[in-house]
């Protein structure tokens, strides 16, 4: 069964060390996919995000994000992730691999996933929540800009935990 992916009750969240001694957290507000289940076993999950949605509350950093030196939102509007397979670690806990695609360069990674029971929201449409929690070496995705500042440290971590927590919907009919 394909369930649609609820925008206004999604999030996909990232954060990167600064400088090594704080962490930045940003969102992408602008997200569409779908899941599939099948018997409740997580068969298939599709994810696009609006890559000139991302919001750190920071106007200026937000703008260097969407920059040629980052996402390069003008030639890569998009990145999506695409699910190849589900493995049932257990009971509602997955390990997905699938296939990342940023600024136009497609990568497997391997994301831990907890997907919920469906049950039925007060209109009489089915739900289901699926969250979806990894760590990406951003680096592999030509998003290489840094400066190195004192003693070696790095003014941008290279590794990148990200999340993703959905709500899909069924659509009663």
């Amino acid at each position: 069964m394909e369930w649609m992916i609820d925008t206004s009750h999604t999030s996909a969240n990232f954060s990167v060390r600064h400088m090594a001694i704080t962490t930045v957290r940003g969102q992408f507000e602008k997200i569409s996919g779908k899941v599939e289940v099948d018997g409740g076993k997580l068969m298939g999950a599709e994810v696009d995000i609006d890559v000139s949605s991302v919001n750190t509350h920071e106007e200026n950093r937000d703008n260097h994000l969407k920059s040629a030196d980052f996402f390069d939102v003008e030639n890569h509007p998009h990145m999506h992730f695409s699910m190849t397979n589900a493995e049932q670690v257990r009971g509602d806990d997955y390990r997905l691999t699938g296939n990342l695609t940023i600024r136009g360069i497609t990568k497997p990674v391997t994301l831990n996933a907890t997907i919920s029971e469906p049950f039925t929201d007060p209109w009489g449409n089915e739900r289901l929540g699926v969250t979806l929690e990894g760590k990406v070496d951003r680096n592999e995705w030509n998003l290489k800009w840094n400066q190195v500042l004192e003693a070696g440290r790095l003014l941008v971590g290279n590794d990148v935990k990200i999340e993703v927590d959905a709500q899909a919907f069924h659509p009663k009919g």
